[in-house]
């Protein structure tokens, strides 16, 4: 089966290495100009002169990448099966239209308001007390296109910095952490959901994935469950999603959702019986799905920025390296670490070991750490 990738990034090229052995061949479709997979066969259309060409030489095709025109999207599904649908494709890229829909399932969200003007901005923040996040109601990510108002007299200077004519304003959420859970769904409408992971962000990017999330009462993990598989349903989803949590003294409380493979479910290549890239390539290509138990307790440390050491993480008997083939850049993802451990207190100490060879890592913080 050949299967066609919109976009060529890190993620499309573990869907392929994930591909590979049962027996797939891939094509990317890049819009950007600045293609990384560094397999495959890729197409560079900037232009969307050779959409045509990519649709002959393909069976389906799956996305890595959810800030890419719907509108290609929907032309290639009306000739060929486009997973995960077109439809969630547009969910993700509208904040507004993602917590409606969210708020239409039952799964529960920060409050929110929506702002067209610096003055709007403002007159939300009031209303909804602070502090508040602006996002971008479309585009942004890993970051990108927020602020943080500590009082309603910071609304111009956000409203500036973000420079987006519609922002979604959410009420700052008290939480002890963040988690998420990663589901995949089947042709058939089979699911499986993987254990929750406990992510630690810095500077807007993620650098640690744990999973299972250590501390998880079982209802956590039963609700976030509930709240993934009614949207997989709702979207009559194939592939792999994601759900960004809050975990709170009530509750989860949904952050957003993406509609592909995730970086905090790196840690499932060598820490699950089967990757989310392989059950991914499973759906997409109508098979059935593999089994998502974890293989012990893992962790996943992001290479940001600069390589580091990869010698002597190398030299480590627990650790995997994956490596993205890009050049270095400030902020820019390069790569990946996953962890292996039998136990918690293992698993810390082996990720701080590992982590003293990437330079820039921000100190490893989790709830593993938290003292009390």
């Amino acid at each position: 089966m050949r299967i066609g990738v919109l976009g060529a990034g890190q993620l499309g090229r573990m869907l392929a290495l994930a591909g590979y052995p049962l027996a797939k061949t891939f094509v990317f479709y890049d819009m950007s100009g600045s293609p990384s997979a560094g397999l495959g066969e890729v197409i560079i259309d900037r232009d969307g002169q050779y959409l045509d060409d990519f649709l002959s030489r393909v069976d389906r095709v799956t996305y890595e990448f959810e800030h890419l025109p719907v509108e290609v999207a929907e032309k290639i599904a009306a000739h060929k099966p486009v997973h995960p649908c077109p439809r969630a494709l547009q969910v993700c890229q509208n904040r507004e239209a993602e917590k409606t829909l969210f708020g239409q399932l039952g799964i529960p969200t920060p409050e929110w308001k929506i702002a067209d003007s610096a003055a709007a901005l403002k007159a939300a923040a009031e209303e909804l007390g602070c502090p508040v996040v602006a996002k971008s109601n479309t585009e942004g990510y890993d970051g990108k296109g927020q602020a943080v108002l500590k009082s309603p007299e910071d609304a111009e200077a956000a409203w500036d910095s973000i420079g987006h004519p519609r922002l979604i304003v959410e009420k700052f959420v008290d939480f002890h952490r963040e988690v998420s859970i990663i589901a995949v769904r089947a042709e058939d409408g089979d699911l499986a959901f993987y254990p929750m992971a406990e992510n630690t962000h810095h500077e807007g990017i993620l650098r640690y994935s744990i999973a299972p999330a250590p501390k998880l009462e079982r209802h956590i993990q039963e609700d976030a469950e509930r709240y993934i598989k009614a949207l997989l349903n709702e979207l009559d989803y194939v592939g792999v999603l994601t759900l960004e949590l809050f975990e709170t003294s009530e509750g989860l409380v949904a952050n957003e959702m993406a509609p592909r493979v995730h970086n905090s479910g790196h840690w499932s290549i060598e820490g699950a019986m089967t990757s989310q890239f392989e059950n991914h390539i499973r759906a997409v290509s109508g098979h059935p799905l593999g089994n998502v138990a974890p293989r012990g307790l893992s962790c996943m440390i992001n290479i940001i920025g600069e390589h580091g050491d990869i010698e002597r993480i190398l030299e480590l008997p627990y650790a995997h390296v994956h490596l993205y083939n890009k050049g270095e850049r400030p902020g820019r993802k390069l790569g990946h670490v996953n962890i292996l451990a039998d136990s918690y207190e293992e698993l810390v100490w082996r990720v701080k070991n590992c982590a003293q060879f990437l330079p820039g890592s921000p100190e490893f913080k989790s709830s593993l750490t938290a003292k009390g």
